[in-house]
């Protein structure tokens, strides 16, 4: 091969996601794991208690039983 022959093309691939495709890709992860609903401190606190409760509940329930 010299210097004024093209140079032959590279092999079919597909194309290399972007980099802002990724990063949309991450923001959806994220959401779905992290939960997309907002809650305040407050709520969070009283989510945990109650199943708390609920959980002791029941672990009373299948002692007693």
């Amino acid at each position: 091969m010299n210097s004024a022959e093209p140079v032959p093309p590279p092999a079919l691939r597909g194309r290399e996601p972007k980099a802002s495709v990724l990063a949309a890709f991450q923001l959806v992860e994220d959401a779905r794991y992290f939960g997309s609903d907002r809650r305040t401190q407050r709520e969070r606190a009283r989510h945990v208690a109650e199943r708390t409760v609920a959980y002791r509940k029941l672990a009373r329930d299948l002692l007693a039983s």
